[in-house]
């Protein structure tokens, strides 16, 4: 299977099943559609021949079977048996999302926490379960030696004290196990101090700094639980702990609804307060709720995420880069395949803690009771669960078998795919259609860098 389109005034082959990238001239990309159908050179030069001559059509025609013959070209899925056996592999756990608060202090207008109640109590981790969950990774880790554990919530400084005891004892545990802990944080803002900032910066390997970009759109979709905005209050105290950072990995992280489809605008803002690693997300919602993008909406982002591919190549051209997490490819040392194949691992290799120390696939799926796996005191309980996490890949979705985009998104969120259709190995099409618009502009965006670092027009990637 290739996937061909255009970007950026480049012609831009992806063969699907080999990974191969190549970028082309008008001829070879009007040739590669009729040698996949399956025509014969002569017929190919029939079809063309009121646009091309017959001889630039042979030597197109022979370009490419030189590519096939090279195994970058036209190439046969060879993956779907193998994930069977990759699948059946024994498992250990590598990483945690420790709910240290259900609870916040804004109320989200899309947030799918429940502004952090996730369908129950509030409640905040205590230091002994924390511990113990930090116990249940480190047993059930295996020889990996690289954990991570990010603290997420509702908003985690609301219970500050027990983060800053997590991470020491987590160091302490360290030195014991021969284990290395890679901390990360996710906050609103509204808590950070100096103290906050200075212990982050020094332990957290990446922060996740929530803002939605316009101070109108943010304070519409992210304002205190009295209605008041919050961008005037987490604003200089992003911009303080961004630059006292040093460098280290941070992301600003934003979500774009009904409110702001244009959220380039919001991309634009963040550049413009000095931010450089951003991330919007859209939001998954049910149809009916006021903050679901509509079909028009979906419309409007797809040229938002052109526009934005257009957007970090002048960035580019004025020595100021940024970056973009959903455009962030590595051309030619990414994920393995079988990891981008056989998914995320939820409920695997990730797991999620509640603050009373139960265990679920994610996230996402804190509070949904049928998904809990057990708990950090007996391990996971729930095998069946846990069966139907493993077996979750892109071939286990029929709809993804013609599906250009497959390899890369290992089939969709199984969260995503779930509150959509009821099943875990469902279909989110919605998100499958933005999947793939920014999945073009992200390969665009990379190969033309590539290009460009490598001074020279054509490339194979």
């Amino acid at each position: 299977m290739v996937h061909q389109y255009k970007n950026n005034g480049y012609n831009i082959l992806l063969d699907v099943n080999s990974g191969a990238i190549h970028v082309v001239d008008d001829i070879v990309y009007d040739v590669v559609p009729f040698i996949e159908e399956g025509l014969n050179p002569e017929e190919i030069a029939e079809r063309l021949k009121d646009t091309y001559g017959s001889a630039e059509i042979m030597e197109a025609v022979a370009e490419c079977e030189e590519l096939k013959e090279a195994g970058v070209l036209f190439t046969e899925d060879i993956y779907e048996e193998a994930i069977i056996d990759f699948k059946k592999r024994q498992t250990v756990v590598k990483a945690l999302c420790l709910h240290i608060a259900h609870d916040c202090n804004l109320a989200c207008k899309y947030c799918f926490a429940e502004e952090g109640e996730y369908h129950g109590r509030r409640a905040l981790m205590s230091f002994e379960v924390g511990k113990k969950a930090l116990d249940f990774l480190i047993v059930n880790s295996g020889s990996r030696k690289n954990l991570e554990v990010d603290f997420f919530g509702g908003e985690p400084l609301m219970n500050w004290q027990v983060v800053k005891d997590l991470v020491k004892y987590g160091r302490e545990q360290e030195k014991i196990h021969g284990k290395n802990f890679r901390f990360t944080l996710t906050t609103n803002g509204v808590l950070l101090n100096d103290e906050v900032m200075e212990f982050a910066n020094k332990e957290m390997a990446n922060v996740v700094l929530s803002i939605d970009g316009r101070e109108e759109v943010n304070d519409l979709m992210r304002p205190f639980r009295n209605g008041k905005g919050s961008y005037d209050l987490i604003v200089p105290k992003f911009q303080k702990l961004v630059k006292a950072r040093e460098g280290k990995n941070y992301y600003m992280r934003g979500t774009f609804t009904h409110a702001n489809p244009d959220f380039l605008k919001d991309v634009q803002q963040m550049l413009d307060l000095g931010f450089r690693e951003l991330s919007m997300e859209p939001v998954v919602a049910k149809s009916d709720d006021p903050a679901a993008l509509t079909k028009a909406d979906r419309e409007i982002v797809m040229k938002q995420y052109e526009d934005l591919a257009k957007l970090m190549l002048e960035y580019d051209e004025k020595k100021d880069p940024f970056t973009f997490y959903h455009y962030m490819i590595d051309l030619k040392s990414g994920p393995c395949i079988y990891k981008r194949i056989s998914g995320c691992g939820s409920g695997t290799e990730y797991m999620a803690v509640t603050p009373w120390g139960d265990l679920y696939p994610c996230h996402q799926f804190v509070g949904e009771e049928a998904f809990k796996l057990g708990d950090i005191y007996t391990g996971v309980t729930n095998k069946k669960i846990q069966d139907e996490f493993a077996s979750c890949n892109v071939y286990a979705r029929k709809e993804c078998a013609d599906c250009w985009a497959r390899l890369y998104c290992s089939g969709g969120c199984a969260a995503n795919a779930y509150h959509a259709t009821g099943s875990v190995k469902g279909v989110y099409k919605e998100g499958c259609e933005l999947f793939c618009k920014r999945l073009e502009c992200a390969l665009a965006v990379a190969i033309i860098r590539d290009m460009k670092e490598n001074n020279h027009e054509d490339a194979d990637c």
